[in-house]
């Protein structure tokens, strides 16, 4: 047990640490680099021609017509719906094998050695009709198993061989028009609606509301638009009702709940909003109703970007069913006379928000505040600072340096403050390196410290990834 003083002084230094990390990263983005960004030149430059330009990079298997290629497209066939296809097949993914060391504040030292692929089939038929497979050959999602080996500690260490032939994706998605052209021969009416139709990945409110892969079949409708309202340059409605392999809030496939969803975007001159409204009705995991709504805008030279986010139980409170509020903001500028990047993220959630869906490698709803928050999901190394959004605030600050041929930097502190009782509140900063090598490879570099509120002993954590886009 630590005496009160020397508790008392080691959150001075920490406080002072974080105080002077966040001066500094603030500092940066004043900096002024002369030459080396100048201003726009008004001579003009020489056209670069097709042989100057970079050659395309093609997906590992490429059968048929060339991904993003040039030159006529095959004449295909016509189907007995009228619609001519002309498939091609390419097959492409992501490579990645991470190196990883962490130590939390109560616990034992874990080394690890993980790897995953995530590979996808597209079978694309038109330029609307596809069908994609997708498999994930090195690790299962449901458990979180990945192939590798856990060095330390000795408890743990253990061969990891997660190979599998499990299908983690695979749906068909067309549009009913370019489907069915006889339908309108002369495509004169509105009734291009496209579809979806089987497991597929679901991303809205940017994982706020759902961040997970589930099998359903969702309707979206682009390009709606009243005379009567010329600020709404595009209003795109989607509907999706999931009827099988969803994974609730606490990231796991609780019971077989199915959900509905409405989602909604409307783009003006200006402004991005986004309203959305899910229902899951669940059995022991519980019923929820979740309202999303944001709005993502740049205001003079600053982006921005406001969301709230609502989930109310329905029947039953559980860990998966509650009630809460989130809010979000996210605020970013590029600093004067360079390409780099600042932000400033910041929440706050009230009560106990949940989300609809979220998968197993996902982890919580704050995972976007920053990589001080943010899962890795490969491997068991957590998020440095936990990304739960109940009771809580916090923000991130953070400077992205791009710099040198395809190099970046950033770094980053943040603090979660718990508004529960008998949580600790928590600081941490975070560095991150990327460099490309190669036309598909990249070397990920992550480090990271962070700390409890009355805690002496600090977690740390570390690790070197290679991706490898194929």
């Amino acid at each position: 047990m630590l005496e009160p003083n020397v508790v008392i002084e080691h959150k001075v230094k920490r406080i002072a640490l974080l105080l002077t990390l966040c001066i500094n990263v603030a500092c940066l983005s004043s900096v002024s680099y002369g030459d080396e960004y100048p201003t726009l030149s008004h001579d003009g430059d020489i056209y670069l021609s097709d042989d100057d330009l970079p050659a395309r990079t093609p997906p590992i298997v490429e059968l048929g017509a060339s991904f993003l290629g040039t030159g006529n497209i095959e004449p295909g066939f016509v189907i007995p719906t009228g619609a001519v296809w002309s498939p091609a097949l390419w097959v492409y993914g992501n490579f990645r094998s991470a190196y990883q060391r962490y130590r939390p504040s109560q616990g034992m030292e874990v080394v690890e050695w993980v790897s995953r692929l995530d590979l996808f089939a597209n079978l694309q038929l038109t330029g609307t009709e596809r069908v994609l497979l997708g498999l994930t050959p090195l690790h299962d999602r449901n458990n979180g198993d990945f192939y590798g080996k856990v060095y330390e500690p000795d408890v743990l260490k253990e061969n990891l061989n997660e190979t599998n032939a499990k299908i983690d994706t695979l749906f068909f998605e067309g549009d009913f028009a370019e489907l069915f052209p006889n339908m309108d021969y002369f495509d004169s009416t509105k009734n291009d609606v496209g579809f979806s139709i089987g497991r597929q990945q679901m991303l809205f409110m940017d994982g706020f509301l759902i961040n997970d892969s589930m099998d359903g079949i969702g309707l979206s409708k682009n390009n709606i638009r009243f005379a009567s309202y010329p600020w709404l340059v595009n209003w795109r409605s989607t509907l999706f009702i999931g009827i099988d392999d969803i994974d609730r809030h606490t990231n796991e496939d609780i019971d077989s709940s199915k959900l509905i969803g409405w989602f909604n975007q409307f783009d003006s001159a200006r402004s991005t909003y986004n309203v959305d409204v899910v229902y899951v009705d669940g059995d022991e995991a519980g019923d929820v109703l979740n309202l999303g709504g944001e709005a993502i805008q740049r205001i003079g030279k600053i982006n921005t970007a406001f969301r709230i986010a609502i989930s109310q139980a329905t029947s039953a409170v559980t860990a998966q069913s509650d009630n809460g509020v989130l809010l979000f903001m996210e605020i970013s500028w590029v600093p004067s006379r360079s390409h780099n990047n600042v932000y400033v993220n910041g929440f706050l959630g009230i009560d106990n928000f949940t989300s609809a869906a979220r998968g197993p490698l996902e982890g919580g709803a704050l995972g976007r505040t920053g990589i001080l928050f943010a899962a890795q999901a490969i491997g068991s190394l957590p998020a440095p600072i936990s990304n739960s959004a109940q009771k809580s605030s916090g923000f991130t600050l953070g400077y992205q340096r791009f710099f040198g041929p395809r190099r970046q930097l950033i770094v980053e502190a943040g603090a979660r403050f718990e508004h529960r009782i008998h949580f600790q509140n928590e600081q941490g900063v975070a560095v991150r390196f990327q460099q490309a090598l190669g036309r598909r490879t990249f070397v990920q570099l992550d480090a990271y410290s962070t700390w409890l509120e009355d805690e002496a002993k600090a977690e740390y954590g570390s690790r070197i990834e290679l991706q490898i886009k194929l």
